[in-house]
């Protein structure tokens, strides 16, 4: 997986990916094989600190290429060069680009190359013996099998996340994975299952500290649990309620994340179109207005695309609707 010739092909999506081996899979080789120390390490989790930044400001159709081509030419020499103490961190810290690298390739909607990283992921972190990096590339899998309409491996995938971390993860981890567990049982329906796992997230989210600022996976806050609420009840058909979970999560959203601030305001006009406020709905894709065109998203330009098929017919001339419309073509096209 980690080399030049399959890093940026997107490949197909395949269920029988998710069966895991038990045992970690070697990284392919790709370049000489250089040892690394803790200076190395340090620079990785840095350069994808910096990355992640660039994803969350920009959306995942921007610098990708740049991160897998980081990943292949920079890191994977260094995990078949390395042994002794610097080792388990080292493949930490790939676990984490590599898992960005899938988050990336997901949001621009190439399944098969994110479900691939993401499984490189896991791997890695078996490698590192590192429970939190195992959990959060399960978890990208769990989301991504929501995504693509497969509920049954999405509460597989996310009971594994949830089971792969110890008693010493932090509570914000927890309610991070408790959160994918309720949206992957909504997909399948289960609302009794939902809403249990959305509470115990929700005390969770009490109970945490505040994460390091540098913390970038695991982030798990107020915005992020509005935001699960209000997909787990929309999935559930509780559109009303969702909504206001979702208006909720865009109000505390930090200034730099435009691409999930979009991407959430975007799924909230499409709950508002679903209960026949298309009005409303169109006001509120024009409230993006100065975040999307900043945003190169293929999972956005999808909820939009979906938007103007919904309201085809209330698209008359001089409308609300009529120039949201032709904001969200500007930027889809």
């Amino acid at each position: 997986m980690l080399n030049r010739r399959t890093v940026l092909t997107a490949g197909l999506y395949t269920l029988a990916a998710l069966n895991l081996p038990p045992t970690p899979a070697a990284a392919a080789r790709a370049g000489q094989p250089r040892r690394a120390g803790g200076g190395d390490v340090e620079r990785i989790r840095a350069m994808t600190a910096q990355f992640a930044d660039a994803d969350s400001l920009f959306g995942g159709g921007h610098a990708r290429t740049a991160v897998a081509s980081y990943l292949v030419a920079e890191v994977t020499p260094l995990l078949h060069g390395t042994t002794g103490a610097a080792r388990p961190a080292l493949f930490t810290a790939a676990s984490q680009l590599a898992y960005l690298a899938g988050f990336m390739a997901n949001d621009a909607c190439m399944a098969g190359l994110a479900q691939r990283y993401y499984i490189q992921a896991v791997r890695l972190a078996d490698e590192a013996g590192d429970p939190v990096a195992k959990a959060t590339a399960l978890r990208g899998l769990a989301l991504q099998a929501v995504e693509i309409g497969h509920p049954d491996r999405a509460v597989h995938l996310a009971e594994a996340a949830a089971a792969a971390l110890d008693d010493s993860c932090p509570p914000r981890v927890r309610a991070w994975m408790n959160g994918m567990r309720a949206n992957a049982y909504a997909a399948g329906g289960d609302t009794r299952a939902a809403i249990a796992a959305l509470t115990q997230a929700e005390g969770q989210v009490e109970r945490a500290e505040s994460p390091p600022e540098s913390q970038w996976t695991g982030a798990y806050r107020r915005a992020s649990l509005e935001h699960d609420t209000g997909t787990t009840l929309a999935a559930l058909s509780d559109l009303a309620t969702g909504e206001r979970h979702m208006v909720d999560s865009i109000r505390v959203r930090r200034g730099g994340e435009r691409r999930s601030r979009v991407l959430i305001t975007s799924r909230l006009a499409g709950m508002q179109l679903r209960q026949r406020r298309v009005d409303e709905a169109a006001a509120t894709v024009l409230g993006m207005r100065a975040d999307l065109p900043l945003v190169s998203s293929a999972r956005v330009a999808k909820e939009l695309s979906a938007l103007r098929a919904g309201w085809t017919g209330a698209r008359s001339p001089g409308s609300r609707v009529e120039e949201a419309d032709r904001l969200i073509a500007s930027v889809t096209r």
